[in-house]
């Protein structure tokens, strides 16, 4: 009869610290540059599939922001700065909504606020008309460009 305590046991495998092993990290990182660099490889360059990415992304956003504006949030006689869409809504007069490349036409600093009637650039002071987003104070000396405006409801769309 054979007893379990006869059996030869063989210990598990020691470390071999003389064999270099990638990290867990670098292994995940590499796979994800593969995958990567597949799905690139059919649709043209990293650089124009970054460049989509990234309009893509800032197109949506921008989308999302300009169909949530309330005409409650226009203050009669001024304006809204919306910087991270480079936009700027004003209402002129009661109603009236007008909405302008948020840009500076100067040296293409995005505008800051709107007070007392003008679109305030606070790079170098250029005023823009809030109604026409024509200059009247340079040095910009191009007026801001229009952007269409529509108003449904209690909200207000640019394109």
């Amino acid at each position: 009869m054979t007893h379990l305590d006869d059996e030869p046991t063989t210990a598990p495998p020691a470390h071999d610290a003389s064999v270099s092993r990638p990290s867990r990290r670098v292994v995940l990182a590499s796979a994800g540059a593969g995958v990567g660099a597949v799905a690139l490889a059919g649709c043209g360059s990293a650089q124009d599939a970054a460049n989509t990415a990234v309009s893509s992304a800032s197109d949506a956003a921008a989308g999302a922001v300009k169909d949530a504006i309330s005409k409650a949030t226009i203050p009669v006689g001024g304006g809204k700065v919306f910087a991270d869409q480079k936009l700027v809504v004003t209402q002129p007069a009661s109603g009236e909504f007008k909405a302008f490349s948020a840009v500076c036409t100067h040296q293409s600093c995005v505008v800051a606020d709107v007070a007392d009637g003008t679109i305030n650039c606070a790079c170098h002071g250029s005023k823009f008309d809030i109604t026409t987003g024509a200059v009247k104070n340079g040095p910009a000396s191009s007026p801001l460009p229009e952007k269409k405006v529509t108003v449904s409801g209690d909200g207000i769309s640019v394109t």
